[in-house]
């Protein structure tokens, strides 16, 4: 039997910590399997997300405390960083560095084949899968995509603004490497920087353009360097910042769910799937509806309103300036009492595992996941806040003119050969210097990864919806458009967005997705096996 098993090739396509989650899985139900692992990044395990060596001023938006994954075989976190303050948000290339290690763990027990080569097309042929990876490589029962971010074709907003800065000489620079942006900005001294979005790599953008040029904060106040631009223009669709993750763990147990309340999340979710999608989100929010009015010490009836809004216009129900509504999350994040919108998203953010739970094993449909899929990205702007401490710094970095706010709110944008002139409310600004930072999205069909269209092409891999990543089943097993299987090819992650939600996660890479799609391997490899 051992040597059937072993017999039975499994490809796994990107090795970051998707990867490294699957792998780990497998390893606990078929450590004799013949495993190979596709993936031109090093070191195995980290992913360029996470890179140990990105800058050290991008920050994980976790504390320690927080990163609850499986120990792994070198264990937790927390005690292999041998980090006594469990509330300190560390370097992602922190985590990267420990990943790495449980790849390294993982290797001696599993013993992969490396292959440091990017997939450029997976074939499925009479005797299996065959991968092109600088030769061929097969033939493979099993294949694994787990690329969380594959080259994509850019959004027409982008592709127009890349067009335009080729074309005059301009910078345009994404926010990630950190390393290569704030190399790029010692350029860019006394200059207008224009950044697209304000989510969390804007807060990691400003900080590669501020703290990574020499400057410094003390207290509430930012010491510029000289060296800095002159002012940084965020903008977004909706001019708001996130809101930050509460300041420690003793405010933050006071957003803690109940045994009951989380019972009847779980019980209304498990209602929602086999909804119509209006009658889903309805159901899913009436399940919010005491908790929060028991957090924020609100009526039932204003907690409602506030869904209902949530519902039609995500963000809508912020009526207060930028800064303003920046202050008061602050605040609430230092202790003081919650409003309806920052209670939900705590609670929201306590329930990520819930919610996958219920959610990622179901079959609804397309417009169900959809609707449910839009209600959790909604609620990012809470439940995925930065750390306090970044909240604060983008507040110092406002009061010292660095920041300027003055077009935040989805400027009107205007190309000349200077730069990029942003038509704000309160102010017309010329960035001289571009940098995006809004995260592509997840979709399947903007995807230009040869390996992955390919497949996309050929019929084994199809969008849930529009917008949406691959149709999977419950064990990460590609859907073809007819609703088989396809056989032996799964997906995980990212790009299987609305077949699973909350993939934005490290959790999620360690979890029950991982195990279900390890199980079903398992069970496949068996059944195959001569007796």
């Amino acid at each position: 039997m051992t040597d059937q098993i072993g017999g039975c090739r499994i490809a796994i396509i990107g090795m970051g910590p998707r990867g490294l989650g699957a792998a780990e899985a497998l390893a606990a139900r078929l450590p004799e399997a013949r495993v190979e692992i596709f993936d031109p990044v090093r070191p195995c395990g980290a992913g360029p997300n996470f890179s140990p060596m990105e800058a050290e001023l991008c920050l994980l938006n976790l504390p320690i405390r927080e990163v609850r994954i499986d120990d792994g075989p070198v264990g937790a976190f927390g005690d292999w960083l041998r980090e006594a303050d469990a509330e300190r948000f560390p370097p992602r290339a922190d985590l990267g560095r420990y990943f790495a290690a449980r790849f390294e763990a993982l290797q001696a027990r599993l013993r992969p084949q490396l292959h440091a080569a990017r997939v450029e097309a997976i074939e499925h042929r009479g005797d299996g899968w065959w991968l092109r990876a600088d030769g061929e490589h097969g033939p493979f029962a099993e294949v694994l995509l787990t690329q969380g971010q594959p080259r994509s074709a850019p959004d027409p907003q982008l592709a127009t603004w890349k067009d335009h800065a080729a074309r005059h000489d301009l910078p345009l620079r994404p926010a990630y490497p950190g390393t290569a942006l704030a190399e790029a900005a010692q350029d860019w001294a006394g200059k207008v920087v224009g950044v697209r979005g304000l989510g969390l790599s804007t807060l990691d953008v400003l900080r590669l353009l501020t703290l990574g040029q020499g400057g410094r904060f003390e207290g509430e106040r930012y010491l510029r360097s000289g060296r800095e631009p002159e002012r940084i223009v965020p903008f977004s669709l909706d001019g708001h910042a996130p809101a930050p993750k509460p300041a420690d763990a003793a405010i933050d147990e006071a957003f803690a769910p109940d045994k009951a309340e989380t019972e009847a999340f779980l019980a209304g979710l498990e209602e929602a799937t086999g909804m119509a999608a209006e009658a889903a989100l309805k159901r899913v929010c009436a399940t919010l509806e005491a908790p929060v009015a028991r957090l924020a010490k609100a009526q039932r009836a204003q907690v409602r309103a506030w869904l209902e809004k949530e519902r039609e216009a995500p963000g809508s129900q912020e009526t207060r300036g930028a800064i303003e509504a920046l202050q008061a999350q602050v605040a609430m994040a230092r202790g003081a009492p919650p409003d309806v919108g920052y209670a939900l998203g705590q609670l929201w953010r306590k329930w990520q595992d819930a919610l996958r739970q219920g959610f990622n094993p179901s079959r609804m449909a397309p417009e169900t996941a959809a609707a449910l899929l839009k209600f959790d990205d909604g609620l990012k702007r809470f439940s995925y806040g930065p750390p306090l401490r970044s909240a604060e710094e983008l507040l110092a970095l406002i009061g010292a003119g660095v920041v300027d706010l003055r077009a935040v709110d989805d400027p009107d944008i205007r190309l000349v050969p200077e730069g990029w002139v942003l038509d704000g409310d309160a102010a017309t600004l010329t960035a001289q210097a571009m940098v995006d930072a809004v995260l592509p999205s997840p979709a399947l069909a903007p995807v230009t990864d040869p390996a992955l269209a390919g497949l996309r092409e050929a019929g084994w891999l199809h969008p849930l919806a529009d917008g949406l990543g691959a149709a999977t089943a419950a064990d990460g097993l590609a859907l073809m458009r007819d609703g088989r299987p396809a056989p032996g090819l799964a997906v995980l992650g990212r790009m299987a967005a609305g077949s699973v939600i909350a993939v934005d996660s490290i959790h999620d890479c360690f979890g029950a997705a991982a195990d279900r799609w390890a199980e079903g391997v398992a069970a496949r490899v068996l059944d195959a096996a001569p007796d």
